[in-house]
């Protein structure tokens, strides 16, 4: 479970997805959040489904990669499915005792999961088709300018993309300590879930420690190279806007518009 975490991962190609520059990748993503929360109605999803494979498929990154994200948030989701079905009024199609399952409440809930499918594997497409390195210049160039209201454009962007950089690094070190307790005798499956809580705790503090190391090293290797912030810095590979970024433009513009046309009049 803990490796079919892919937020934070990025997978190496060279289509032209992966070529794209990352500001038009970022804002990309964020039309399409907006627009899922903009939808709603299932025609809405079908569009926005339709994109987001298209996407996948120019991009070539293994549907089932893609799709291996999604199993570390099943009971989430499995929990925002139940939820939505006894919270909504209308025609009882079941009834357990004082709960009942409404075909409103089946359609909320289908809905709703179906929204938080689309923005998992939506914002995982950033991360999988953009290098860190390129994901930390793309935020700081859109952030630059709130400069001039005193915003620290870089050192935010940095920090977002360490954050984003260092799931998988923790992700890895969790395995290894689970591996470790588990040939020590712990046992993380069995129990009810208040046991199961209390022995992740040889695996928090261990971690914990690790992380805090890591954050040192990496540290003392960006004094080492003379870090100092995004003050006066340069850079090697200058971002610039090509064919294929106005063209991806175009194309997010448009499937905006048809998000919005059909909340409208569809």
């Amino acid at each position: 479970m803990i490796r079919d975490i892919t937020l934070g991962q990025y997978y190496q190609g060279e289509s032209v997805i992966h070529k794209l520059d990352p500001r038009t990748k970022i804002i990309a993503t964020i039309c399409y959040i907006v627009a899922l929360f903009v939808v709603d109605s299932f025609i809405g999803f079908g569009i926005a489904t339709a994109a987001l494979i298209i996407v996948i498929a120019m991009s070539r990154v293994p549907v089932s990669f893609i799709l291996r994200g999604l199993k570390p948030i099943f009971l989430i989701l499995l929990f925002t499915f139940v939820l939505n079905l006894f919270v909504y009024d209308g025609h009882v199609l079941f009834r357990i005792g004082f709960l009942k399952i409404t075909d409103e409440g089946v359609y909320k809930a289908t809905f709703m999961a179906a929204r938080l499918i689309l923005l998992i594997i939506g914002s995982s497409m950033l991360t999988l088709t953009t290098k860190p390195i390129s994901l930390t210049d793309g935020i700081e160039s859109l952030l630059s300018p709130f400069r001039r209201f005193g915003l620290p454009a870089h050192e935010l962007a940095m920090m977002m993309t360490i954050a984003l950089r260092f799931i998988p690094t923790l992700i890895d070190e969790t395995d290894k300590i689970m591996k470790a307790q588990q040939a020590r005798g712990a046992d993380f499956e069995s129990g009810n879930i208040f046991n199961r809580a209390k022995s992740l705790l040889p695996i928090l503090i261990p971690l914990f420690i690790s992380a805090f190391r890591i954050a040192q090293d990496m540290a003392m290797a960006m004094e080492a190279r003379c870090y100092r912030g995004g003050e006066g810095r340069t850079r090697m590979h200058k971002m610039e806007y090509e064919k294929r970024d106005y063209i991806a433009a175009v194309i997010v513009v448009l499937f905006f518009a048809i998000i919005i046309f059909e909340r409208i009049y569809i």
